[in-house]
């Protein structure tokens, strides 16, 4: 019997081994897949970060090109609006730049303005004249020692007015009263870049033509007549703004907006808005935004 056992005992000892042997096996498995888990990780992590960088150089060089076609020419000639298309770093890049003079500026542009914008973007004439007040109380100081009633409509959204010019258009949606609907309508055609109460309405979009042209002469198609759409209404301003056109603004600032097709499928977009300077600094970047909805679309037959 004593043999027997001690002839068990190794045995025992061996299975006692592979058991930990496997138990070893297993850890550095856990190990190797936690490994692999990571280095794929880090490995997205890097593609993101690299395809960041890329857009950002592209959108760069959009902004260079535009500001040197247009500093090619005369200030009293340089064109409104221009188009541009390259290829660069495995991306087909197409840019369109606009001046800012086609967007109405919200920190001068007149309330009747502003009023007739939201009508022809659906807001009834009443309610429209009121967006019109709250964004000219927004925009202007009060006077000092009389009663600050604007900020007193504040009180119960928890912030005070800005009173003073606005920063962003953005700024828009923290007004009193304004529908969030009627906000994202207004943005493509508002800007705080125009530096001027008028707009150029060679390169203005129909909405805006409609809410610069004087009432009085649009009156029947804008507020007069509630069956006319507000479509039909800038059709005719823009029509009329052919043959009459309204003052025409001019802006240093430009909008560029770029659509960057990448070879491996991926799309972005991206609007930047800059300001001509001097020979010091040829230009200046005021705004940049990525993933946006572009408004004017480049098209460039051949191109690709």
């Amino acid at each position: 019997m004593a043999l027997i056992g001690r002839m068990r005992r190794p045995v025992s000892e061996r299975g006692f081994v592979i058991v930990a042997v496997l138990w070893l096996l297993a850890a550095l498995s856990s190990l190797a897949m936690i490994f692999a888990a990571y280095l794929s990780a880090s490995a997205r992590a890097l593609a993101a970060n690299d395809l960041a960088l890329q857009t950002e150089a592209l959108v760069s060089a959009s902004v260079e090109l535009a500001a040197y076609q247009l500093t090619l020419t005369d200030e009293k000639v340089r064109p409104p609006r221009g188009a541009l298309h390259f290829q660069l770093d495995e991306a087909s890049v197409e840019v369109a730049y606009t001046s800012e003079a086609a967007r109405i500026d919200l920190n001068y542009a007149p309330k009747d303005t502003l009023a007739r914008l939201f009508v022809v973007l659906g807001a009834r004439r009443d309610a429209a004249a009121e967006y019109a007040d709250r964004i000219v109380g927004w925009r202007t100081r009060p006077v000092q020692g009389s009663e600050n009633t604007e900020a007193a409509r504040y009180n119960a959204l928890g912030y005070s007015p800005r009173q003073g010019l606005f920063t962003h258009v953005n700024e828009l949606a923290l007004v009193a009263g304004l529908p969030a609907v009627l906000v994202d309508r207004a943005l493509p055609f508002v800007t705080v870049f125009n530096g001027s109460p008028d707009v150029d309405p060679a390169i203005a979009a129909p909405e805006t033509i409609a809410a610069t042209q004087d009432k009085s002469a649009n009156q029947q198609d804008w507020s007069g007549n509630p069956s006319a759409s507000p479509n039909d209404a800038a059709a005719k301003s823009q029509s009329a703004a052919a043959t009459n056109p309204a003052s025409t603004a001019k802006s240093p600032c430009y909008r560029v907006e770029t659509n960057i097709r990448f070879r491996n499928g991926r799309h972005t977009t991206s609007a930047v808005v800059f300001a001509l300077g001097d020979k010091v600094e040829p230009y200046r970047v005021l705004s940049w935004q990525d993933a946006v909805e572009l408004r004017h679309p480049v098209s460039l037959r051949g191109s690709r």
